[in-house]
């Protein structure tokens, strides 16, 4: 299989610079898996195609300001973006200019309010710093960290929760769950008030989620791992669900790689840890029946993780759709189900 099966043209237009306000009134684009049909609506419509019974579950993780721009000892701008908490002040991030920052260097945030010391480069590419700070990491990095947008955004984002789910409670995350972001409060009450199970799960977004595809043949993209929690709680909740008959709707591919890492014989365990699973067409599913989801980058991972869902090409058909139609793209677009 190879890279360019999952590539599409998509106008810069259609990149959605804004969130839409309120978050459900984004456009929803229904995908019926069994007959192909389409049907345009809006996400604050997405309660008509849940049953009771069935589960929602969701990914509770929070973003944290992780984007650090710094100076370099020998004078020019930085920047760090953290991916992976190792231990209390040491991070795993992604570092600019690479060149620039090797194991020894030193960066200066704030005036010298934050410190970080390059440790190591690891074998993806990024740097293990350990930072050193006036009073805590977490307060030096809420008052100089920015919310790490995703490149393609160029509007400035003035209100940081804009970047977080309703739901969103554990920090650790680079990057939002963005399928989550369409959710209100009131739609989920909704959605609780209808006999759906809302369930949380934990996935903090790292490198594996938004890290490119480098190699034609996507067999040898290596994923790289992200920590995952999935309760007792949670596990015996959707295994419940399964057993009288339910649907399990994953919401984000965040959520969906949650729950098939810790899915076996297709029943879901409770479990913690790490995983690099890499879904791609030709994946046997465990346990998620149905898909809330963003239109993905072309040639991404998270468009693998979809296709695999359901047919390559009517994906790609879907998308174009999505193009012609006026459906905005990425972090802050417009949602698909796939039911």
């Amino acid at each position: 299989m190879k890279l360019s099966d999952f590539m599409y043209d998509l106008p810069e237009d259609r990149i959605a610079q804004i969130p839409a306000t309120p978050r459900d009134h984004s456009k929803l684009m229904v995908l019926h898996r069994d007959t192909g049909e389409i049907e345009d609506r809006h996400f604050f419509d997405i309660i008509d195609y849940l049953n009771p019974g069935d589960a929602l579950v969701i990914n509770e993780t929070r973003v944290i300001p992780a984007r650090l721009i710094g100076e370099r000892e020998s004078g020019g701008v930085c920047e760090l973006l953290l991916l992976k908490q190792l231990a209390p002040r040491k991070w795993e991030t992604l570092a600019r200019p690479g060149k620039k920052l090797k194991p020894g260097s030193v960066v200066h945030f704030g005036e010298g309010i934050l410190t970080a010391r390059i440790l190591e480069t690891t074998d993806a590419g990024g740097r293990i710093v350990e930072f050193d700070c006036e009073g805590t990491f977490e307060a030096a990095l809420d008052a100089l960290g920015e919310m790490p947008l995703p490149p393609y955004i160029h509007e400035k984002l003035t209100d940081r929760e804009r970047y977080q789910t309703v739901y969103a409670r554990q920090e650790g995350s680079a990057a939002a769950p963005t399928a989550g972001l369409h959710f209100t409060p009131e739609l989920l009450e909704r959605i609780r008030g209808k006999g759906i199970d809302v369930i949380p799960v934990l996935l903090h977004v790292g490198l594996g989620t938004f890290r490119p595809v480098k190699v034609e043949n996507v067999e040898d993209h290596h994923m790289h791992s992200e920590y995952f929690e999935v309760t007792e709680e949670a596990a015996e909740r959707v295994n419940r669900v399964r057993q009288n008959g339910g649907r399990v709707i994953a919401v984000g591919t965040t959520s969906v790689r949650t729950l098939e890492s810790a899915s076996q014989n297709g029943t879901l365990q409770a479990m913690r840890g790490d995983t690099d699973i890499f879904i791609r067409p030709g994946y046997q599913w465990q346990c998620v029946d149905a898909l809330v989801t963003n239109f993905h980058l072309p040639g991404s991972t998270l468009m693998m993780l979809v296709s695999a869902f359901y047919e390559r090409e009517a994906v790609l058909r879907a998308y174009q759709r999505a193009v012609d139609t006026g459906y905005r793209f990425f972090s802050f677009g417009d949602a698909m189900l796939l039911v």
